[in-house]
């Protein structure tokens, strides 16, 4: 059975710092794409970071120098590391594999939901 289970959330002040969990199984993690989405109220699902399975990296404009994806394939778990987080940032967070995996280029659009997703984490950023 395929779950991934995100972790992580909550809330923070502007300027603040959180990092995400993902953990992955019931699937060979690491030939795949996985990446992290966000989905405001009354906005459309995003996607921000994306680890292709050769650990190349990919960043939506708006995250870039302020979020970093890592994986580590051993835990079958990739992490988001969020920093200067800002209220705009506030979301539901959800990771996902990202297939075909040369969609992480253009990770912005590549919300598929035929792929593997997680239930959403929770972040808020306000003061």
């Amino acid at each position: 059975q395929v779950q991934l289970v995100e972790s992580g959330g909550g809330l923070v002040q502007p300027g603040g710092s959180l990092r995400l969990s993902c953990a992955a199984s019931g699937f060979s993690f690491d030939y795949y794409a996985v990446g992290w989405f966000r989905q405001a109220p009354g906005k459309e699902r995003e996607g921000v970071a994306c680890s292709m399975s050769d650990n190349s990296k990919y960043y939506e404009d708006s995250v870039k120098g302020r979020f970093t994806i890592s994986r580590d394939n051993t835990k079958n778990t990739v992490y988001l590391q969020m920093n200067s987080l800002k209220p705009e940032d506030t979301a539901v967070y959800y990771c996902a594999t990202v297939t075909p995996s040369w969609n992480c280029r253009t990770i912005a659009t590549a919300a598929n939901p035929s792929d593997y997703w997680g239930q959403g984490t929770q972040v808020t950023v306000t003061s």
